[in-house]
């Protein structure tokens, strides 16, 4: 259980990746996830995950870790990401991303650095599996697939219409087959299509050129 705060609720929610339940979870998405920034070897690709995972990942790229109201790791940086825009062939959103405003920004800036015909993967709890009872009371939220979908058109990204359940079921074990739909899995992925022309007018944004001494990869 994560450490609470003065309030009663815990401190970091994300803490809970690193008991036995989450980390049985993302040694289940690992391969879904080296999958998914494997898919684009041509660019570099952007990793955001909740804890450190140490893993070898082929191609360039930044494996950086949700740390306060930021990210750690190969980078200390917040939003916006310090990053040229459509730079990067994927991203990996691995239960980082978050409903509210902070979560349009943070879709915003996957659209801005990713190149034409990129890939954004958002990997997300299951609010319908019964392993949600392992994350109960962490302070950790789980919203369904259309959610992720709403979010990514309003960014200007194109959804794919089906989801990839990911991780065990129940049981605290790892479960690395993939099934269509999230079904009754601990989690689930859903990917997005960077287009030459976005699906949905949206705002230009101002494109960032790259911060001296701050390398892409």
């Amino acid at each position: 259980m994560p450490p609470l705060s003065a309030t009663g609720q815990p401190d970091n929610p994300r803490a809970w990746f690193g008991t036995d339940a989450g980390l049985a979870l993302l040694e289940s998405e690992r391969p879904a996830v080296l999958r998914a920034l494997a898919e684009r070897p041509a660019l570099p690709w952007l990793w955001l995950g909740p804890i450190e995972q140490v893993t070898r990942v082929d191609g360039d790229g930044l494996h950086l870790v949700a740390s306060g109201g930021g990210w750690s790791g190969d980078a200390h940086c917040g939003l916006p990401l310090p990053l040229a825009s459509e730079s990067i062939g994927v991203v990996v959103l691995q239960h980082v991303a978050a409903r509210g405003r902070a979560g349009r920004g943070l879709f915003a800036e996957c659209a801005r650095v990713l190149a034409p015909g990129g890939r954004l993967w958002v990997f997300a709890l299951n609010p319908l599996a019964p392993y949600r009872w392992h994350w109960r009371g962490a302070g950790l939220g789980a919203s369904e697939p259309l959610t992720w979908r709403r979010r990514m058109r309003e960014a200007g990204l194109a959804p794919e219409p089906v989801s990839q359940g990911l991780g065990p079921r129940w049981q605290v074990r790892v479960a690395h087959e993939p099934q269509n739909g999230p079904g009754m899995r601990a989690a689930y992925a859903i990917r997005a299509e960077k287009r030459a022309w976005p699906l949905t007018p949206v705002r230009q944004r101002q494109r960032l050129p790259m911060p001296e001494g701050i390398p892409a990869a």
